[in-house]
């Protein structure tokens, strides 16, 4: 398999967070021009309207979890650790951060929210746990 494949669900990440910082912006935006918020109240998330305040929130998720996604990625690459079952685990884990974040952004469910970080979360971990048998010699 060609290792560079992993770059893909990786740049698609990468997309999620500029996505993301593009809701951001037009949600200050519209506080600022409705009025619900002065230009100077982001300087503190303590005083973001609620409008803009998850997003913020749901960015800052985008640079906490998907930090192992990405070193993962690259060392898999590096190693010759890609295949078909870590590609697809990749691919399951940028989607369980694109419904996080839509769920973040639009309802903010917290049982789906919750359902869809773990479900990430659980990908990544057994990831990593092949990465571990790949060094090992053991798959």
């Amino acid at each position: 398999m060609n290792q560079t494949t992993i770059f893909w669900p990786l740049l698609a990440q990468v997309l999620l967070i500029y996505i993301v910082y593009i809701v951001l912006g037009h949600r200050r935006y519209g506080a600022v021009r409705s009025g619900e918020a002065k230009a100077g109240q982001y300087k503190l998330r303590s005083t973001e309207p609620a409008s803009s305040i998850t997003v913020a929130s749901n960015l800052i998720n985008q640079f906490e979890l998907p930090v192992l996604f990405y070193v993962l990625c690259l060392t898999l690459q590096v190693t010759n650790g890609v295949n078909f079952l870590t590609l697809a685990l990749m691919w399951i884990f940028v989607a369980s951060r694109y419904f996080h974040a839509w769920v973040h952004l639009t309802s903010n469910n917290l049982r789906l929210r919750s359902r869809s970080f773990f479900l990430g979360a659980t990908v990544l971990a057994l990831a990593w746990i092949w990465f571990a048998l790949h060094l090992l010699g053991a798959v």
